[in-house]
């Protein structure tokens, strides 16, 4: 007798990195980046109408009572009355509807005791449980302490999305951030802040490494063998979503912890800093944390430097949540102490976006060097992201042959990216870098404080020494899974020679800035 499709052995996982940092590279018809989850949701919905065979969600976190589409503009009343927004009811829809389609999600195991208190998505995972072709699973499959990370939607394995997006509540939100708008709301009616993420979109061969990823993480996680599918001849690919990029080839990075026969991987570590280390003229990040020693010597290595590169740093103002505050802010004033002390050409600069006089959460980890290469993800720019949780990231490097033609698109997101945070339009943001001769600094100085969108420089407070020790302690942010328990004995950030230890020093003997 055939085994079910469930059943059936595929292709062998291929575990080895093709390059130093990079796991696979695999080309893609088309690409975009989708900034902010009020596309993002609805731009998924619309891809998932489309999908003939599977749908595969891997997240940290999932929310079925969060709606895919809020108001948006392109969207009719017909099709609001005709699709179901909210998710958990949207996938019972999909699998009524569409016979063919198998629908698998993956939520971090820690998920479980929060999907228990949700209430209503407790309903939908038993009402899910009845459909033979929706399956929900949790993973646990990590060393304790660490977390399953990724952000990934795989659909046919034609249509990848991976960034930092997790479809769960308090993250919807527009690119306006409006101060006041009233649509961010949880489940429950309660409002919630500003929040500005990113994530990516292609349609390639690039989704069908993803989707083996996944089905990796999959089995890992305790799911049944899946099987690869045949890919679709029709594009999955939504027709309200621009393409930025074509025919380029994209390059896959991921982060995985040492644990039950499966090597350490640290290729999103790796490779971030060769990227660091080759910048030539600037680095333009957007990342939720920066508590990561190596990523902090690499940048004060290259502004040691007679010539450094501009650095710009967009980051929340504070961690999400008292108990991340107490550690991640800690570490990350520490190391900016440091750098801003090394700073000596003043290249370097960490801004908060803001919306009136509210700040606005960033959760998106994309970084942009030279115009020349972009990288999105799951990753922060924490130790946890770079050794300890599962994570995934993309990029394109148009230095690789075939990708020169992918700059002025890099360039024009990045130029996206700064007009949204600066109140201005594109062409303004063209205009005002080449009259700053190209320097993102000059223009937040100069045009940051115009208007209620604006980016305000950080500056780090002074450190008592109580924070200092959970700083320094890494009690939440440990570099390898064998430290999360010993993290006071091993010495944490204050690491003898260490940019964090040296920082320290300075401060003691009341060396300021």
């Amino acid at each position: 007798m055939a085994k079910p499709p469930e059943q059936h052995q595929g292709p062998a996982f291929d575990d080895n990195s093709v390059a130093p940092g990079v796991w696979k590279f695999a080309k893609v018809e088309r690409a975009s980046v989708v900034v902010d989850a009020e596309d993002y949701f609805a731009l998924m919905q619309r891809a998932m109408l489309k999908a003939q065979r599977r749908v595969m969600l891997v997240g940290w976190d999932f929310d079925t009572r969060i709606h895919l589409a809020v108001g948006r503009r392109w969207f009719s009343r017909p099709f609001r009355r005709n699709h179901p927004r909210r998710l958990g009811s949207f996938l019972l829809w999909l699998a009524r509807r569409h016979k063919k389609v198998e629908i698998r999600i993956l939520k971090w195991g820690m998920g479980v005791f929060q999907f228990v208190a949700r209430g209503y998505m407790f309903i939908d995972v038993i009402r899910m449980a009845s459909y033979e072709r929706i399956k929900f699973n949790f993973d646990s499959h990590h060393p304790v302490g660490c977390s399953h990370h990724q952000k990934i939607a795989v659909l046919d394995d034609r249509l990848a999305v991976c960034g930092g997006i997790d479809m769960t509540m308090d993250r919807w939100d527009t690119r306006a951030h409006d101060e006041t708008d009233r649509r961010r709301r949880r489940p429950h009616g309660r409002k919630y802040g500003p929040w500005h993420d990113a994530t990516m979109m292609m349609e390639g061969d690039a989704a069908r490494e993803l989707g083996r990823l996944c089905r990796d993480r999959w089995v890992k996680a305790g799911g049944k063998q899946l099987s690869e599918i045949d890919i679709p001849d029709d594009s999955l690919w939504p027709e309200e979503l621009p393409v930025q990029f074509e025919n380029v080839e994209i390059g896959i990075a991921r982060t995985r912890a040492k644990y039950d026969g499966d090597v350490a991987v640290n290729e999103i570590e790796d490779l971030l800093l060769q990227q660091i280390s080759a910048a030539k003229r600037f680095i333009y990040s957007e990342n939720q944390y920066f508590t990561s020693p190596k990523i902090a010597e690499a940048i004060a290595r290259r502004l040691k430097e007679d010539d450094p590169p501009e650095i710009v740093m967009v980051q929340p103002q504070a961690a999400d949540g008292w108990l991340e505050q107490q550690a991640m802010d800690h570490a990350r004033n520490c190391l900016l102490h440091s750098l801003q002390d090394i700073d000596h050409k003043k290249r370097f600069g960490l801004f908060i976006p803001y919306t009136g006089e509210t700040s606005i959460y960033v959760h998106a980890k994309l970084t942009i060097f030279d115009d020349q290469v972009l990288r999105i993800g799951s990753a922060n720019f924490n130790n946890r992201s770079m050794g300890l949780d599962s994570e995934c990231d993309v990029f394109i490097d148009c230095n690789r042959p075939g990708n020169a033609h992918a700059c002025d698109g890099i360039a024009a997101l990045r130029h996206s990216l700064l007009a949204e945070h600066c109140g201005l339009s594109d062409p303004e943001v063209a205009s005002a870098l080449e009259d700053a001769g190209g320097s993102m600094l000059r223009l937040i100085e100069q045009h940051g404080a115009r208007n209620s969108r604006q980016l305000r420089r950080f500056d780090p407070p002074e450190l008592g020494a109580i924070e200092e020790t959970l700083a320094g302690s890494q009690v939440l942010d440990p570099e390898r899974p064998e430290e999360m328990f010993e993290p006071f004995a091993k010495g944490g950030l204050l690491k003898q020679g260490s940019l964090m230890k040296r920082a320290y020093e300075r401060a003691k003997k009341g060396i300021r800035r």
